[in-house]
Formats: C-alpha cells, sequence, structure tokens
C-alpha cells in the first residue's frame, strides 16, 4: 500500500514544519497497520475476498482499486509584510502521477494567480512576489492542476486551495472619535463615571494578541483613573472643587499585545469639565452700608441697590433678598434683577425729612435652589445692614385734601362765594402760598380764585340746565420759589331752582275721530319740565280761563302728572272742520310754582273699528302704513315726472325728425331727387320722371306712386335716350298741379307707412330774362372740349362718355343729373 504524499504542507515557521512533517508518517503508519496488521504472513492470494474483490474462475482474486486523489492539501499559509529580497516561499504542490522526471506540469489559477502567486510548473513550488496585506485582504482562493507535459492533458483533476495571509501585529490601536468631551459635577464621590473611550485594532482579534488592547492614563492623575479592559474612566479624588479648577485634559493611552513590550500603542485626549453644584452660600462684600434717599423721590421708583456675590453659577447662584425689619420692609421695598442678581430697592411710601430723617433697613440674601447634601456647608444665606439718610428738599405746596367737591345754585349773583381750597409750604420755613386757576383747561372764565385766601367766586351767571357741573384746577405755588407747583381738581355742581316752566310733551299728533261720542277720552297727555326736582316731579293741567267754555273738549286731571282730553259732543265731521285748537296751562310743583301754556292742534279723520281697539288714519297714516316717508313719496313723485318728460321728448322727436328730399337750396338742381336708398349706379335713370313738370296734363292720365316703379320706366328703358318728351310742351299752370297732388296725397289710404315728401320746383312764367333750364333750351351742339373729364378719374368716366357722344343738351342734362344722384 503506497503512502500518501502530503504535498505543498510546508510551512513557514518551526512549528508548522514539523507538524507538516509528521503528518505523513502518521499517516502512513495507519494505512500500513490497516491492511496488514491483522496477518502479515498470509499470502497475497489467500487474503479474504472482501466487497473490493472478485473471485476469478481460475481461481485467482482480482483487486478493484477505488481511484486517489493526486493531493490531500486544504490551505496555505503567507506571512503578511514579507520585506526580504527574495519571493516568499508558500508552499509545494505534488501528485501521486510526478515521478520526478519533469514529465508533469503544474498549472495555478485563480485570485492572484501569476501575479502575486507564482508556480514552479516542473517542482511544484509556490511563492509570493509580493508584500501581502492581510487587513486588505486575508485569503485567495487558487486552483491547481497538474498535466503531462507531453499529451497535455490533463493527470488529475482540478482542485481549489485556499492561502491564507497570516497576520502579524503591524496595526496600532486607534480612537476614531477622539479627542472627547464629558462632564462630572464637583465634589462628586470617588469612582464616578466620567466617559468610556473604545479604542479599535484593526489587526485579527483570533489570532495572537495583536488585536488585545489595555488602557491606562498617561495624564490625568490622580484626578482620574480608568479601566484597562474597559476603557470607563472614572474620578480617582474626592471634593474636586469646580471653583478651585474646573476644566481637566486628561490623556489615555490604548496598547495592544495585552501591553506587553513591543505592542503598538496609540492615545487620545478627553476634555472633562466640572459642571456646577451649590456649594458656596452667598456672601456680601461687607456688613454695612450706606444710601441717601432726597425726601421728593417718587414712590415706586428705585432708589438704590445691593449684591450679594457667590460662586456658583446659574440657578444655584441665584438669590432672594428680603427686608427682615418692619421699619424699612413698611417705607422700602426690595425685588431681584435676574440679569445682574442684585437686589433693587424702592420707595413704598413718599418720604418726608420733617418727620423722619433716617430708616435702617436688614436685608437677607438666600439661595433659592439648595442641595441637600450640601448642608453641612452651613445655610446658604447672608444679612447686610443698609442706613438710609432722607435728604431734605423745597418741596411745593400741599393742599389739605386730595380733591375739593363744591356746590352753588344757578342764576346766583356774579360774585357769589362757592368755596376755598387750602394749601401749606411743607418745608420748615413755612412760605407763603399763592392760588390761581389753569385757565389752560377750561377755555370759559366761569369763576375765579383769590390767591391769597384760596376763595372760590363766580364770575358769570350759571344755568344748571346748560352746565349742571363745573370742574376746574386750582394750583398753589411758594412765594419764595414760584416754579415748585401743586395742583388739585376741585367740581362745582349747580344746583337747581325753579327757573324753567313746564310744557306739554307733544311727541305725537293728537286725532280725533269721526265717530266720538261724548264723555270719550281723545288723548291722554304728560308734561315736562327741564328743572331737577328733589323729591319728583308734580304737574296739574286745566284748560286756559278767561275765554268762553269749549263746546268740543274738555279736560281732566288725573292727579299723575298726566291729563286726558275728553270729548264734549258726539259726531266730529272732517268735511266741516278738520282741524281744532285747545290751549291747555300746565303748573309745576316748585317754589315758587311757575306754568305754561301749550296749544294743542287736534285732527278730525275717519276712523276703523277693530273690537275695543279703534284705530284712526288719514291718508298720510295709510302711506305712513304703507312704510312710505314724505321724502320717499316726493322721489317717486320726481321719478314719475322725469319718465314722462323724456317720452314726451322722443315722441316729439321723432316727428320732427324728416329726412328731406333735397338737402338744402344750394344742391336744389333740375331732376335731381335725393333718396335714403342706395342709387342702382349710372344705368339708372328711372328714379324721376320729369314728364310731369314738362307737361302735368299730360302725367294726369299716370299717376303712380314713386315708391314703385312705373311700367311705362320698365317698358320705354332709359327716358333720357329712348324715350323723348315732346318738344312742343303745353304751358300749364304747376301751382294747381301741386295742391291737387297734395289732396290726392292726403287721401291715399294705399299709400306707404311712412312720411314721403315730394318736392316740385317750378319757377313760375313771365321773367324777362328767360328760362336758366335746359330743358327748354334748343338742342345745340356745345362747342366746349370735354376731354379734361378723363383725367378725373373713374368717378367721372361715364360722364366723359356722355360728353363725347352726339346728343342733345336736355339729354345730357338728364344724364349728368341722374349720375350725380347715383
Amino acid at each position: 500500500c503506497k503512502p500518501r504524499e502530503a504535498a505543498g504542507v510546508a510551512g513557514n515557521t518551526m512549528r508548522i514544519s514539523t507538524i507538516f512533517c509528521l503528518c505523513p508518517v502518521l499517516v502512513c503508519l495507519c494505512f500500513l497497520q490497516r491492511c496488514y496488521g491483522v496477518s502479515h504472513h498470509v499470502p497475497t492470494s489467500k487474503v479474504p475476498i472482501t466487497k473490493n474483490q472478485t473471485k476469478l474462475a481460475n481461481g485467482e482474486t482480482e483487486v478493484h482499486h477505488r481511484p486517489k486523489r493526486g493531493w490531500i492539501w486544504n490551505q496555505f499559509f503567507v506571512l503578511e509584510e514579507h520585506i526580504g529580497p527574495d519571493a516568499q516561499y508558500v508552499g509545494k504542490l505534488h501528485s501521486n502521477s510526478d515521478k520526478g522526471d519533469g514529465s508533469v506540469r503544474y498549472i495555478l489559477s485563480g485570485e492572484g494567480a501569476g501575479s502575486i502567486f507564482i508556480i514552479n510548473e516542473v517542482t511544484g513550488d509556490i511563492h509570493a512576489t509580493e508584500s501581502l496585506d492581510r487587513e486588505r485582504k486575508a485569503h485567495y482562493v487558487l486552483h491547481a492542476q497538474a498535466f503531462d507535459r507531453n499529451t497535455e492533458k490533463p493527470l488529475e483533476p482540478k482542485s481549489e486551495f485556499i492561502i491564507k495571509v497570516q497576520d502579524i501585529n503591524d496595526n496600532a490601536p486607534k480612537f476614531p472619535d477622539g479627542p472627547f468631551v464629558a462632564a462630572v459635577p464637583e465634589m462628586s464621590q470617588v469612582g464616578t463615571s466620567v466617559y468610556q473611550v473604545t479604542a479599535s485594532d484593526a489587526d485579527d482579534p483570533t489570532y495572537g494578541n495583536s488585536a488585545r488592547v489595555v488602557y491606562s492614563i498617561l495624564q490625568g492623575q490622580p484626578y482620574f483613573s480608568i479601566d484597562p479592559k474597559t476603557g470607563v474612566i472614572r474620578t480617582a479624588l474626592a471634593n474636586m472643587d469646580r471653583e478651585a479648577r474646573e476644566h481637566y485634559a486628561v490623556v489615555i493611552q490604548a496598547k495592544d499585545m495585552a501591553g506587553s513590550v513591543g505592542g503598538l500603542s496609540g492615545s487620545t485626549t478627553i476634555n472633562i469639565t466640572l459642571t456646577d453644584v451649590n456649594d458656596n452660600p452667598p456672601k456680601f462684600p461687607q456688613k454695612n452700608y450706606q444710601l441717601y434717599v432726597p425726601e421728593s423721590a417718587q414712590v415706586g421708583k428705585p432708589v438704590g441697590k445691593i449684591k450679594a456675590n457667590d460662586e456658583d453659577l446659574g440657578v444655584n447662584a441665584a438669590i432672594k433678598y428680603s427686608i427682615i425689619n418692619s421699619e424699612g420692609a413698611a417705607t422700602f421695598s426690595i425685588a431681584t434683577d435676574r440679569d445682574t442678581r442684585e437686589g433693587i430697592i424702592s420707595l413704598k411710601k413718599p418720604l418726608n425729612y420733617e418727620r423722619k430723617k433716617t430708616y435702617t433697613l436688614h436685608i437677607e440674601g438666600v439661595n433659592t435652589h439648595v442641595e441637600p447634601r450640601f448642608s453641612y456647608l452651613g445655610p446658604f444665606k447672608d444679612t447686610a445692614t443698609l442706613k438710609i439718610t432722607v435728604g431734605d428738599v423745597d418741596e411745593p405746596p400741599v393742599f389739605s385734601m386730595d380733591y375739593y367737591i363744591m356746590d352753588v345754585y344757578e342764576n346766583a349773583h356774579i360774585g357769589t362765594e362757592v368755596g376755598a381750597v387750602t394749601a401749606r409750604d411743607p418745608d420748615s420755613k413755612n412760605s407763603p402760598v399763592r392760588y390761581f386757576i389753569n385757565l389752560s383747561e377750561h377755555g370759559d372764565k366761569y369763576f375765579n380764585i383769590d390767591m391769597d385766601s384760596g376763595v372760590i367766586k363766580t364770575t358769570q351767571s350759571l344755568d344748571r340746565e346748560d352746565m349742571p357741573w363745573h370742574n376746574i384746577t386750582v394750583m398753589a405755588s411758594e412765594v419764595d420759589n414760584p416754579s415748585l407747583l401743586n395742583h388739585v381738581p376741585v367740581t362745582v355742581q349747580v344746583l337747581d331752582v325753579n327757573d324753567n316752566p313746564p310744557e306739554i310733551k307733544t311727541d305725537e299728533e293728537v286725532v280725533v275721530c269721526e265717530s266720538s261720542r261724548p264723555g270719550q277720552v281723545i288723548q291722554t297727555i304728560a308734561a315736562v319740565d327741564k328743572d331737577d326736582f328733589a323729591n319728583g316731579q308734580r304737574f296739574s293741567f286745566s284748560l286756559l280761563s278767561g275765554i268762553p267754555v269749549n263746546p268740543n273738549f274738555t279736560l281732566k286731571d288725573n292727579e299723575d302728572n298726566t291729563a286726558s282730553i275728553i270729548a264734549r259732543r258726539r259726531r266730529f265731521s272732517r268735511l266741516v272742520q278738520e282741524l281744532y285748537e285747545l290751549p291747555i296751562v300746565v303748573w309745576d310743583g316748585g317754589e315758587p310754582a311757575l306754568s305754561g301754556t301749550s296749544t294743542l292742534t287736534l285732527q278730525v279723520c275717519p276712523c276703523q273699528w277693530n273690537g275695543r281697539v279703534q284705530t284712526c288714519q288719514d291718508e298720510r297714516g295709510l302711506l305712513s302704513s304703507a312704510g312710505l316717508s314724505t321724502g320717499a313719496l316726493i322721489a317717486i313723485l320726481l321719478c314719475i315726472v322725469i319718465l314722462l318728460v323724456i317720452v314726451v321728448l322722443f315722441i316729439t322727436l321723432r316727428r320732427s325728425k324728416k329726412e328731406p328730399l333735397i338737402i338744402s337750396e344750394e344742391d336744389v338742381r333740375e331732376n335731381v331727387v335725393t333718396y335714403d336708398d342706395e342709387g342702382g349706379g349710372e344705368e339708372d335713370t328711372e328714379a324721376f320722371d320729369i314728364i310731369a313738370l314738362r307737361n302735368p296734363a299730360a302725367a294726369e292720365e299716370l299717376k303712380f306712386r314713386r315708391d314703385v316703379r312705373p311700367e311705362s320706366a320698365r317698358q320705354c328703358g332709359r327716358p333720357a335716350r329712348g324715350c323723348h318728351s315732346p318738344p312742343e310742351l303745353d304751358q300749364v299752370n304747376v301751382q294747381k298741379f301741386i295742391k291737387q297732388r297734395l289732396v290726392e296725397a292726403d287721401m291715399d289710404t294705399g299709400g306707404p307707412p311712412y312720411d314721403s315728401l315730394q318736392t316740385y320746383a317750378y319757377e313760375g312764367q313771365g321773367s324777362p330774362t328767360g328760362s336758366i333750364s335746359s330743358l327748354d333750351s334748343p338742342g345745340t351742339h356745345s362747342e366746349q372740349d370735354y376731354n379734361y373729364l378723363d383725367d378725373w378719374g373713374p368717378e367721372f368716366q361715364k360722364l366723359a362718355e356722355l360728353y363725347g357722344e352726339d346728343m342733345d343738351v336736355a339729354e345730357l342734362d338728364v344724364a349728368i343729373a341722374v349720375t350725380v344722384a347715383t
């Protein structure tokens, strides 16, 4: 039995070489023991038949051999970062078919074959030509195959193997996110966790200690420590005070190879800040303070400030100030400015130098946020004493009252005393005071004031009904210093006297129904009075005395400040008398009593009954019930009148607007008629027949309408050329002919439904100069040359042709008239 050869199992280190050298020996020994260990003396022919053997007919046994692999390797190893001058030996490939005669050729393919890894085709030795980096690529997959050098046929199937790059410690630990920032409260206990750092090593963590990192502190002791395995940084010193030192720069080192000698290391910095806690109480820089405040200081305004120092920050340094003695708290107040942490002292009451010249304030400053674990450091508050000195100031006069209310009766005599105001100088010198009224605020001068005594008097007669209240401002100043002024409001009430007679309240008109009965109440009336009665108004009513008794109406006093008008007779007729006047006298209950007479107008109108409720409506009432006021009725009437005027003007203009057949006298031509319709062109000579003018008697028979084309014109064709009028015309009076035509036009019921204007022109007879018309002129030819008409354009082309032909004057005039009309 042939032992298996472990080709290519030689390694690069002594340990690997030893293992790979012992493996083939052990494999061969095991295989020999399995094959021959039972009975070494048994001949080959006598070996029992197994499942891999066949017994032949001649008694011999044929052994079936299982095909064996040419090589049994799995992977090779090669060290990374090789820097030697020669190529690094990786391993050796060997096939069972290789007899060592050079007939086997080894071929290598796969990742890096031919470039990074090369093979000796004869011996099968593999070498790495480049320095490899495991961190870039950890292994390579290659394929090996053996060929017969003579036949170029494969001796073994292609086999896959792996070359692993064996790691060495060539990468130092790194902190990819450094440097770091951390914070920990001051006064923290020893061992308080601050931060955790983690270093990374690119070496293989499964091989050796190349990636095993330990941590240590290079800078930052004895304040902080670090766990060598986890990298957790902790406080190592107790009671670290932020006020003493706030920032620390700690340098941490990470070293691989478990920190042994020769390991690679990397470092980073952690900037640690101690955060503030309230471990310092507030302190006033001094225990006693002094402040000067003038007595003229305004209430509510700041007069001074005080501050206690606190070494803490933010909310830990917040201080609340207070005045703890009653003497100072009654006159002054203190508040904290959040920005500056100062105590702002303000005035609560006015100061008076003459009454009290000094004040003593005990001020306390307390931290608003206190941590119980630091209570052993003492109370977090402090006190100070503030002495305030009041300064004497020359003050303006002070009135005895903040405001004054006075009264005076209306219609009082000018100079009547209303009241008096008093003011004094609060200073010790007690300077005299002068009074005056501020007229800039009150333009009407109803009052004046005595400048020495302050007595206010009237300067005009007052009317309560016009102005029941007067507001004035009285000012006072010192004689020694007039610039110091003070003012006080004074209100004067004008009291009422009975100086206005009562009047009947006539908001609604009094209506008397035609069907009124004797004793029927027509209407209940009331009175009004401008005067003011303290105990209520009292009015009495009666008819005017000294006149005959009213036969129509009487008056009843209801003794409740109202009166009823009662009818004394039956039936009132609006046609007989529509309006009645009733004078009524009213007395008030004042002292002295005043009376007034009012005349009521009573209107008679028909009434409608609706059960027990009656309504009286006239034409105005009907209009009012319809919701139309007088202004609305006037507007409606004006609109109707305007519409009627527009309609009349429109009709008048339509009747008067008639287009004349002949525009003006200047345009009158013989045998020229103007129509509103479009002409038929230059060939249309049938628009007007001049036979009527030439011979009215002969035209009597035609009597055709002008708006209908006559049959004679249709048959004759062009009258200018085809139908000549007789040269001899009877001299008939055309005036009679026109009158006759007028009568016929008026009597014609079959005429067109529009106005037709027929114009006839007749120059009369017996003119000594003769006729200027060419109609009766002999038909002589003109010697004038009309060739210039050819140059006038296409509009006169027809006229040029007519003048160029041989025709008489009458025909030519007719043609010209037709052309111009067209």
